[in-house]
């Protein structure tokens, strides 16, 4: 369970870090002049609308692989690590392909030029990141699924917190002028950095297993 446990918590602290999880919520913050507890507030709204979207498919695909584990566990065995695997060196060869990666939601700055209520403006987020599940924790939700329905929630809960606690993490930081990175790199390469540590954890899953 610990490799299930820090694979789920690695995902969820780089995952957040690519700048469309939390600059287009500063951006919409300082536009709005929310306050500062407003704006945390809206973080964390969006926060779990994006996460529960990709817990809801998760524990489907988790159901999925605890299937197949009951009657093919050696097979599953095999096939979670290979997925994870594949799916590494598919993020990998897209983000060689595309100039701009990952967009949960695009800011659109002759939108926030007329004034909108908190309450329109925080639902259109909410039912962006909603719509923007991320697919590479739903690969793993297959192979915390060899580990049973105690895997499957060791990820959903490592994920729900980890991601929400860095978004509003960031927003804040972001507020108060303290977070000055360099974002490019994260917001052009961030299936790079996804499907190398998938690979990574991929492999480690084989050899653990086996």
């Amino acid at each position: 369970m610990w490799q299930i446990f820090i694979g789920s918590l690695l995902l969820g602290l780089i995952h957040p870090l690519v700048p469309n999880h939390w600059i287009p919520l500063i951006a919409i913050s300082k536009t709005e002049k929310w306050t500062t507890r407003e704006s945390v507030f809206a973080t964390l709204i969006t926060g779990f609308s994006h996460t529960i979207s990709t817990i809801i498919i998760g524990i489907i695909v988790g159901f999925v692989g605890i299937k197949l584990t009951e009657s093919y566990s050696y097979i599953t065995r095999i096939a979670a690590p290979v997925v994870l695997l594949a799916i590494g060196f598919i993020y990998i060869a897209l983000d060689f392909r595309s100039k701009h990666n990952h967009q949960h939601f695009v800011l659109d700055k002759n939108k926030l030029k007329t004034k909108k209520s908190k309450a329109a403006v925080l639902i259109s987020l909410c039912i962006g990141m909603f719509l923007s599940p991320c697919i590479e924790i739903e690969a793993y939700y297959f192979q915390a699924a060899t580990k049973g329905w105690l895997g499957i929630l060791i990820v959903s809960l490592v994920y729900l917190i980890v991601t929400i606690s860095m978004m509003v993490a960031l927003v804040y930081l972001g507020l108060k002028g303290v977070n000055k990175l360099e974002s490019d790199f994260l917001e052009h390469h961030e299936k790079l950095i996804t499907g190398v540590l998938l690979i990574l954890l991929g492999l480690f899953a084989y050899y653990v297993e086996f």
